[in-house]
């Protein structure tokens, strides 16, 4: 019978440190967001952001805060899957400005001539942001997803956190309200269709 040496103290696999077992440091698979990146998606984050908000120039702001609150500091990536996270941060950045908006009381003075200025046969692109707007969350999210940013029904589900099924039945269900909206002209200031 011969002896057979055991793995010298060199090669044995150590086991975690416990910061990496309790997940307080990332997994080794993990990569680190790049700010040279994100120029790429944007586009992709503005047309999102402008079918939360409503508004072109609350969706610029909102972007911009978005960005500002990613580039704090490194972000870890598990996944690899950026856009994803990027959506996830703008959802969540949106929903902030929302809640501490719903803090402040909003004043305006209106005045005679603040009737809205007679429109042009069709529907315009705020028009439809404001009526995805208007969905709500969860089918404004897959509408958002697969209309605005192209996304496939996996991807979108990916990025959600949900499956392909739900998704369809969301995106159904966002665009039959956005298209109820637009038909039934509620999103227009006096209500009468052209």
């Amino acid at each position: 019978m011969t002896l057979q040496a055991g793995p010298s103290p060199q090669t044995c696999p150590r086991p975690l440190p416990a910061r990496r077992a309790s997940g307080l440091l990332p997994e080794p698979r993990a990569h680190v967001l790049s700010p040279d990146g994100l120029s790429d998606h944007v586009d992709r984050l503005y047309r999102a952001a402008w079918a939360l908000c409503g508004s072109r120039q609350d969706a610029e702001d909102l972007v911009q805060d978005t960005f500002v609150n990613v580039l704090k500091r490194p972000r870890f990536l598990r996944d690899g899957n950026e856009i994803g996270y990027l959506l996830r941060a703008l959802s969540n950045t949106h929903a902030n400005r929302h809640r501490t908006d719903a803090r402040r009381p909003r004043t305006r003075e209106l005045f005679e001539n603040d009737a809205p200025p007679a429109r042009a046969a069709g529907v315009s692109a705020r028009e439809v942001m404001q009526a995805i707007a208007s969905a709500p969350a969860l089918n404004r999210e897959a509408v958002i997803a697969v209309d605005l940013l192209g996304l496939s029904y996996r991807e979108a589900a990916r990025s959600l956190h949900t499956q392909e099924a739900t998704i369809a039945t969301r995106l159904h269900r966002g665009r039959r309200h956005v298209a109820g909206q637009l038909r039934s002209g509620a999103l227009r200031g006096d209500g009468a269709s052209d």
